[in-house]
């Protein structure tokens, strides 16, 4: 086991916040559920800003899905990797193929047959729907988090699943004991 893999503490399952003056604006306020955090990369979904004019309804209509019982729920952006891909974040209780559990908060599915059971009535209690993903490269995001751009907390289910997008990061800050109107662009240097 290399020395990189001990000093590794993985943030999968964590929340992660970006800084004020974050150097990459597209990240601005951003809010990523991480769900993997290896040395040989991360994946998060954003979870704090919506896809304008974009539903469920309308995207299972896109994929011939019947919408059954499926709420007209919002769709996030993941984030600017693969923004055709679909993803579903959602409680732990319900497994479909090729679900990653993330752990006891929060796990992840990109296939079909979780919308499909969220229209049949037989899918997660409580899920969110986003296209695209967060990615980053071998050691990247822990580069990332050494320097001014991210905060990492934990995710809770509320701030998941009932907070509305828009709200997602002042209510984690202020759920890690952080008021955001203290915060500044620009790192400090000692």
């Amino acid at each position: 086991m290399s020395l990189n893999m001990l000093d590794h503490r993985s943030l999968a399952g964590q929340l992660l916040l970006a800084m004020p003056g974050i150097e990459d604006a597209r990240f601005a306020q951003a809010v990523i559920a991480l769900c993997v955090h290896t040395p040989d990369g991360a994946i998060g979904i954003g979870i704090g800003q919506i896809v304008p004019h974009l539903r469920l309804h309308k995207l299972m209509e896109q994929l011939d899905i019947e919408r059954g019982v499926a709420p007209d729920a919002p769709v996030h952006l993941g984030g600017p990797v693969d923004p055709q891909r679909g993803f579903v974040l959602h409680s732990t209780e319900w497994r479909g193929e090729d679900t990653v559990t993330v752990n006891d908060t929060f796990a992840l599915t990109s296939t079909l047959d979780v919308l499909r059971a969220i229209a049949g009535g037989i899918g997660p209690e409580r899920f969110l729907i986003a296209l695209g993903y967060a990615g980053w490269g071998d050691g990247q995001l822990d580069g990332e988090m050494t320097r001014h751009g991210w905060f990492s907390t934990p995710a809770s289910p509320d701030l998941l699943f009932a907070v509305q997008p828009g709200e997602r990061w002042p209510r984690a800050f202020a759920a890690a004991g952080i008021d955001v109107r203290l915060l500044v662009p620009t790192a400090g240097h000692a």
